[in-house]
């Protein structure tokens, strides 16, 4: 008979691919994903896997109170690392037409629902996601959020509403307008109009040398973009990986920041930011813009 620790792991590995693709779902983190299924498998190595009548729910269980602590916490401290969201910054001239263009068109869908997830509370997302996604019955998510079925049963009912109201991506021609209009705004100084084309609950991700910060709101982005007139900067449209972005540099030339730009709806739902000089340094800039 195996040892009950090996028939952990053999049954642990079997459930390993869905609590990940869970995790990560309900976090939108692969590195916060794998972190809360091996909290699971820290707690299982302490328990007699002979004593658990269901490790499929024991270990939904587990991870759902992993992800629901991460997603409260987050909410308290809106400035959390996160995993690098974008791995390589190509910049090109921003053609409407371009095939990357056509490609992010396509992908923009999944983009907007990952939006609006992120917008979701963590009692919501976490309900739509384990109950929509993943099946997983009422009864078993109340005690995960620390409420009722019925309630969980509501939340879930609430998220979904959200993602099926979740506005249509707008074509690449009114992304740029839009990128525009901000650039524009910002030149200007004109805060009122920066929130005008900004989404109030943006997510600003922000790629410095010592990792990747979020913050929420569009008033934290349209502050900082409008200090662009008094401190010398220069900035242009610009295509970020096929996406409408911002190249901004500085009065001796050297790059300042560079911004990728999820537009929905006419407004700026999402922008990552690089402002790593270590790592603007090594982009690769079209000629028309050194």
């Amino acid at each position: 008979m195996a040892h009950p620790n090996q028939a952990a792991v053999e049954a642990f590995e079997l459930q390993r691919p869905r609590l990940v693709a869970m995790a990560h779902r309900m976090l939108g983190s692969g590195a916060d994903a794998e972190d809360a299924v091996q909290e699971a498998w820290i707690r299982l190595a302490r328990q007699d896997i002979r004593t658990i009548d269901n490790l499929s729910a024991w270990l939904t269980t587990v991870v759902g109170r992993v992800c629901i602590d991460t997603l409260r916490s987050r909410k308290a401290r809106p400035e959390t690392p996160v995993d690098e969201q974008i791995l390589d910054w190509a910049v090109t001239p921003d053609d409407e037409a371009s095939p990357e263009s056509n490609a992010v068109l396509a992908e923009s869908v999944g983009l907007a629902l990952l939006v609006v997830l992120d917008a979701l509370g963590p009692d919501e997302r976490l309900a739509f996601v384990l109950h929509d996604t993943f099946a997983v019955p009422f009864d078993q998510i109340g005690p995960i959020i620390g409420k009722s079925s019925g309630a969980a049963k509501m939340l879930a009912s609430r998220a979904r509403r959200k993602v099926q109201g979740a506005p249509h991506p707008t074509d690449r021609r009114q992304q740029s307008e839009v990128v525009d209009a901000f650039l524009e705004a910002a030149r200007g100084g004109d805060f009122d109009r920066l929130l005008q084309v900004l989404d109030p609950d943006v997510t600003w991700r922000i790629h410095t040398a010592k990792g990747v910060l979020v913050r929420v709101g569009a008033e934290a982005l349209a502050e900082s973009a409008r200090l662009g007139p008094r401190a010398r900067v220069t900035a242009r449209r610009v295509g970020v990986n096929g996406k409408p972005g911002v190249l901004a540099w500085r009065a001796n030339g050297k790059p300042l920041a560079l911004m990728a730009c999820t537009v929905v709806d006419d407004r700026i739902v999402a922008v990552d930011s690089l402002t790593d000089p270590d790592r603007l340094a090594t982009i690769d800039l079209p000629d028309r813009y050194l």
